[in-house]
């Protein structure tokens, strides 16, 4: 919808293409899709004769005075009649060879028409960073040969003494890098106007502008070392242990290791190469995540009920879509991996779909102990290279079972014959910022109708929108909906017959009234002192990270809030006698504690509420015999730190995981008995219209991490508020009581699955402004009829990282989709100060 001037649809961008290229036509053309901000259409350019370009490539091209990434979108024997040839550029260089099939192309376009984004907004989404490159304007000193007599300047004492203070301050910058050279855009940011002076500078000679080509990502090679020819007598005794060391080794070694090996330097390896004995030669490593060494796994028996879940998956022809509801340990992921066995031994590839890095070790394991290497991990925490590498493993269209998150429902996977979503129900699979604010839920249906495969949706909680469209069909029967393509298969019990572990809710009033002031109840406290006695392993689960909510002074009640946001500032514990900090968790800003109110000065500053920093003092200090891991966002910032903090635990190196919603996200650690939950409150009175679902998903999630062992399990959760819906659907491990009353209240409010919502995220540095503009786009939008229109209002947090935040939220009945508006039209009212989001079907309204 951004390119009015195209339609895109009908090209059949994956067919092997003419070349338009014969003896009679010298010159060729293609239209491209250039990566610019701003930039909407198709740009024509010419073709040098050696490049063989195919649509679906993607080039690099020049674009005014810059290097651009571009896709080929299609090929042209002439160029357009109004453009004349002698102004039309030259191709650069193809960066990948022919990436975009035909069904991959259309899946992209309907990302793009359904979330109102850009196609190139949804491109780069799609492909791994480093392939859309940019250039760059560089500034850098004249120095050398190439200075001399080129300015008079240069030939003085100080030259900086005939320039203005702005060249002077360029000049200055440029002469304290050791390199002399920086980029246009951050002379910019130091020197105010810097623009007059690099001209300055410029004119006199003193300094040149060069463009830097796009810094793309490129494979990794390594030299090898070759054996070729026999051991013989010519040779001294040093050469003849290195060749040894080769013949050892098959023949073939990397030089870095041969050398480490021999302990020798890289003129003896040159000597050999002379002499005929080895060949030296640049060869690709791929840069994949790379598991630990593991043992093999085989199929495991199933249930009856697992058993007639995989028979009905494994029958499935073209596309269907599959709810597998299966309570916590029911053996979900046993289904995945027995029905994805027969597709890689048919040459198809299948796709896992997870939500959070913190939960693909453990998966990840279990699939490379079933497949090995045909298992490719992708996700945003990899580096670019890994990413690259892993990428362009998928393109050659081998048999492979990739695992990732959200962003890798694009995955390139040429022969797809399955795509799984696993805890379906998690919002990490909805993407809020930047565009396009894509769910991997939907998009992974898009792209399972589009390959014409299978979509199995598995979940112990499915979300209510995946709920409400199997409802109707019986337990294994089959849909009526989408001509009979939906499927509802249950597992309504444990592996083993294991059954799931009570849930004792405690009511922390009457803790109070009874004089316990801990954050313990003392039933949870007499189930850690049990665990430390059995020599058993526990859970326990708080909502938030950090130490302390707010700080609070208890003389005049000032609250120490965020300078940038409208929140108050967490306090942090890092380490003994180490700064104490207080902490923004929305823009992360830090300032120290202070010893004395900042408002009046009184020194008696209180910490309320607790993180999982508070907890686990608190634990350390009543329980000094307790061996704890903190997980949290806090302790797991570094790369492989969930695997580590896991691996930890699993070997029974502590007692209890203290930790926040990483939790409750698939972790299947068979050695835990006991579940604590300390505050179930603080996910239960928020306001959000979806507030008790994703309450009931977390609390019941986090307990079906206990007794999935040989050892009975046990929940205890803390809460103020008993009596609530949630915490009774809980206790009873009751998904379809909780669904039906919840169901009950959505559609009475016409909110989804019965309604459909796109909210309008409007931001600015002004806060008069971006109200004025919401209340504009809300009156120019309520002259419609088809459609509900709530607000403008201001976001429930009204200012982060110092932007002023207001929201429209649009809401309409889905089975009569209305005349929305016109997208194009609602931007233009918004001034260039006021960024506008259009958040379709959105998760977090608030």
């Amino acid at each position: 919808m951004y390119i009015n001037d195209v339609n895109l649809s009908p090209l059949v961008v994956a067919q092997a293409s003419e070349s338009y290229y014969s003896g009679t036509t010298l010159n060729r053309w293609v239209e491209v899709l250039v990566d610019c901000p701003g930039s909407t259409g198709l740009f024509t350019y010419r073709l040098p004769a050696q490049l063989e370009i195919k649509p679906g490539d993607i080039l690099s091209v020049p674009f005014g005075a810059q290097q651009l990434g571009a896709i080929a979108i299609r090929l042209l024997a002439q160029p357009n009649i109004d453009l004349a040839p002698e102004k039309i550029r030259e191709v650069e260089d193809i960066v990948s060879v022919g990436f975009f099939p035909s069904v991959y192309w259309e899946l992209l376009n309907r990302v793009a028409a359904y979330y109102y984004t850009p196609l190139i907004q949804v491109i780069r989404v799609a492909l791994p960073p480093g392939l859309l490159g940019r250039s760059q304007r560089r500034i850098r000193l004249v120095r050398g040969e190439g200075a001399e007599g080129s300015s008079y300047l240069l030939a003085s004492p100080n030259p900086s003494a005939f320039l203005t203070p702005t060249a002077r301050q360029v000049w200055e910058l440029l002469q304290g890098q050791p390199a002399g050279d920086y980029s246009f855009a951050y002379l910019q940011q130091k020197v105010k106007s810097a623009y007059r002076g690099i001209r300055e500078l410029l004119r006199f000679g003193l300094v040149e502008s060069y463009l830097e080509p796009p810094r793309l990502t490129r494979p990794k090679l390594q030299k090898a070392v070759t054996l070729t020819g026999a051991i013989d007598s010519d040779l001294t005794t040093r050469q003849r242990e290195i060749l040894e060391v080769l013949r050892r080794h098959n023949g073939e070694l990397w030089q870095n290791e041969l050398l480490q090996i021999c302990n020798a330097s890289s003129s003896i390896l040159k000597t050999l190469t002379q002499k005929g004995y080895i060949v030296i030669e640049e060869r690709e490593v791929l840069r994949t995540e790379q598991g630990p060494a593991l043992a093999g796994d085989g199929a495991k028996s199933l249930t009856t009920a697992q058993a007639s879940a995989l028979e009905t998956i494994q029958t499935l022809d073209g596309f269907a879509e599959v709810l597998l509801h299966g309570v916590t340990g029911s053996g979900k992921t046993e289904v995945y991996l027995q029905a994805i066995a027969p597709l890689i031994n048919q040459g198809k590839s299948a796709l896992v779909l997870v939500p959070e890095i913190g939960l693909t070790p453990q998966l990840t394991d279990r699939f490379r102990a079933r497949f090995g290497n045909q298992v490719s991990v992708y996700h945003s925490a990899l580096s670019d290279g890994e990413r690259y590498d892993t990428w362009r493993l998928m393109l050659t269209g081998e048999p492979q079972v990739v695992i990732g998150t959200r962003s890798a429902v694009f995955a390139p996977l040429p022969n797809l014959g399955l795509i799984i979503l696993d805890e379906e129900h998690d919002s990490s699979f909805k993407q809020d910022s930047p565009i396009p604010t894509y769910h991997a839920r939907t998009v992974a249906q898009w792209r399972a109708e589009l390959e014409n495969c299978p979509l199995v949706l598995g979940s112990a909680t499915p979300s209510l929108e995946t709920w409400i469209s199997v409802k109707r069909q019986g337990a294994g029967g089959r849909g009526q909906e989408a001509g009979g393509r939906s499927y509802y298969l249950s597992l309504p019990e444990r592996v083993y017959s294991r059954p799931l572990p009570p849930v004792e809710i405690v009511d922390m009033r009457q803790e109070l009234q009874q004089g316990n002031r801990s954050i313990f109840s003392r039933s949870l406290q007499e189930a850690l002192q049990q665990l430390q006695e059995r020599k058993q392993q526990g859970i326990l689960f708080i909502h938030r990270r950090g130490h302390s909510t707010f700080v609070s002074c208890r003389s005049c009640g000032y609250v120490l809030e965020c300078p940038y946001c409208d929140v108050s500032l967490a306090y942090h514990h890092t380490e003994e006698k180490a700064p104490e900090l207080l902490r923004c968790h929305y823009c992360n800003y830090a300032r120290s504690h202070p010893k004395f109110c900042p408002d009046c000065s009184s020194p008696y500053l209180k910490f309320f509420g607790s993180g999982t920093q508070r907890v686990t003092q608190e634990l350390a200090r009543q329980f000094p015999e307790l061996r704890l891991i903190r997980f949290d966002s806090d302790t797991t910032r570094n790369k492989g730190s969930h695997r580590t903090l896991l691996t930890q635990f699993a070997n029974g190196e502590a007692d209890l995981l203290v930790g926040t919603q990483m939790l409750t996200k698939g972790l299947d650690l068979p050695q835990v008995t006991l579940v604590g939950v300390v505050a179930a409150d603080g996910l239960l009175n928020l306001s959000d219209y979806r507030a008790s679902e994703r309450a009931f998903q977390t609390l019941t999630q986090v307990a079906g991490r206990a007794g999935r062992g040989d050892d009975p399990g046990r929940v205890i959760v803390q809460t103020y508020t008993t009596e609530h819906q949630v915490i009774a659907a809980v206790r009873s491990h009751d998904y379809h009581t909780f669904s039906q009353a919840e169901l009950e209240q959505r559609q009475a409010l016409n909110y989804p699955p019965y309604g459909r919502l796109i909210l309008l995220r409007l931001s600015s540095l002004d806060p008069i402004q971006v109200q004025n503009t919401a209340q504009i786009i809300a009156t120019a939008l309520s002259t419609e009829e088809e459609f509900e229109i709530l607000g403008p209002a201001p976001a429930s947090i009204l200012r982060v990282a110092n932007r002023y935040r207001w929201q429209i939220l649009i809401k309409f009945s889905p089975n009569a989709l209305p005349q929305l508006p016109d997208w194009e039209e609602v931007r233009s009212l918004c001034p260039p100060s006021v960024s506008l989001t259009i958040d379709v079907d959105p998760l977090n309204i608030m």
